[in-house]
């Protein structure tokens, strides 16, 4: 059996790999857990010195991996070439990170704590950030002293591959290694002898693997997605609010984990707010990866695309106002689509459209707000825009892991993490680099 690669702008085939069979799996792991003890046992600086060489090398091959990114997720050049710098650079400063986060510590009384390798990770990454999302997860993992079995998504196998092939012409046999395959293979890997599980997705494929991790209590960091709000306060610079809802609504397609998803104005300032945020979003055009001037890629695939177009159709049929977009979007592709008193029951409201749509809603009270904010499952990022006494004192209110105030969640050494259902464990940051390891306490 074999994966065929289409690129979304246009349906063609880009490449394609082959399914790894069911029955290899484990004996990949297998290979892993035997890596794993030689690995494990190199001085952390020697992990890092071959990681390093593999970013170089991924950054040499820049140009030819940035147009494949493009070419298989739809995203524009300079978007994918932002990607790939980002790991073959940052790779680097990720990774001395995380050896300042294992690193033994003395307590008092001659007690140690110690930061030890689980053993095999098993790293399931998403399509919409191919390289980043991955990356993020496998850097931790290697420099800690794990081995890792990486199943990158079956809608972008092509980017992932050769990312892998670069790092292991620096890396020992068995070190890192890929699978390719749906929701089967996931299975199988989640049952497999590895230690942890690392995953980044659905909440739907997060609560499976939960339940079937749980047999042999298997480590889990998962971030499960998000439904993201944003509050404009009526004492908000509007302009700055108004830009930032159509930016963050719009990256990567609406395609982002921490898109802004439903937005919330107080309805002092809502006719003024929603005029600007329709002659910005008119600015975006859509388009392939290759077009000048691009700021909107093709949707990943027809069924992500008709999801998103019928929470616009069910949002309508629901009460809500049509400002920008409509329903003659071409193949592949989503307008820039503004829509205006969305009510509490549209699907848009509960549910992650995944797809570039503001979504606008107008309250009276700011506890109106912040009830409809925290209304869902989800609470992956949050945004409040506002004086900043006020901003905090309502961000501090939404169940979010992270909250942005007069900007996105998320940002700098600060831990990946989501609230509710949007997440289980965490990376990033200090403490999130430690749990992909297992604490021992010696002494």
């Amino acid at each position: 059996m074999e994966i065929v690669s289409l690129n979304p702008s246009n349906g063609m085939a880009v490449g394609k790999v082959g399914v790894t069979a069911l029955d290899d799996v484990s004996s990949l792991v297998d290979v892993g857990i035997e890596a794993q003890a030689r690995w494990g046992r190199m001085r952390v600086d020697e992990r890092i010195s071959l990681l390093t060489k593999g970013f170089y090398a991924v950054e040499q091959s820049a140009d030819e991996l940035a147009k494949l990114l493009s070419l298989e997720m739809g995203k524009d050049i300079r978007r994918s070439m932002g990607e790939v710098m980002g790991c073959a650079q940052g790779g680097q400063y990720l990774a001395a990170e995380v050896k300042e986060a294992i690193q033994s510590e003395k307590l008092p009384g001659g007690v140690t704590v110690e930061y030890c390798p689980h053993g095999v990770v098993g790293v399931i990454s998403p399509w919409n950030y191919p390289l980043a999302m991955a990356n993020n997860l496998i850097v931790p993992a290697l420099v800690s002293g794990n081995t890792v079995v990486f199943k990158p998504s079956e809608e972008t196998p092509l980017i992932a591959q050769d990312y892998v092939k670069i790092l292991n012409q620096f890396l020992p046999e068995g070190v890192l290694q890929i699978i390719y395959g749906g929701k089967d293979v996931g299975v199988a890997l989640v049952e497999s002898n590895v230690s942890m599980i690392a995953f980044t997705g659905s909440m739907a494929a997060g609560k499976d693997i939960m339940r079937r991790a749980s047999g042999s209590v298997k480590r889990l960091i998962m971030e499960l997605g998000g439904n993201d709000p944003m509050i404009v306060l009526d004492d908000s610079v509007v302009e700055a609010a108004a830009r930032f809802a159509v930016a963050s609504s719009f990256e990567n397609a609406g395609q982002m984990c921490t898109s802004t998803e439903r937005v919330y104005v107080d309805e002092k300032i809502a006719d003024v707010f929603e005029e600007r945020v329709v002659e910005i979003a008119r600015q975006y055009k859509i388009g392939p990866w290759d077009m000048p001037t691009v700021n909107i890629g093709p949707i990943i695939n027809e069924k992500q695309r008709d999801k998103v177009i019928a929470h616009i159709q069910d949002a309508v049929e629901k009460g809500a106002k049509l400002r920008l977009g409509g329903e003659d979007h071409p193949d592949h592709f989503i307008r820039p689509t503004v829509i205006t008193e969305t009510p509490p029951d549209a699907l848009m409201e509960s549910e992650e459209t995944f797809g570039p749509v503001v979504s606008i809603s107008r309250f009276e009270r700011v506890e109106e707000a912040i009830q409809r904010a925290n209304g869902t499952e989800y609470g992956l990022g949050a945004v409040v825009f506002g004086s900043e006494s006020r901003a905090r004192e309502v961000g501090r209110r939404l169940i979010a892991g992270m909250v942005g105030i007069n900007g996105g969640p998320g940002a700098g050494h600060a831990p990946w993490v989501g609230a509710k259902q949007s997440g289980f464990g965490y990376h990033g940051s200090i403490a999130g680099h430690r749990q992909f390891t297992q604490l021992r306490v010696l002494g």
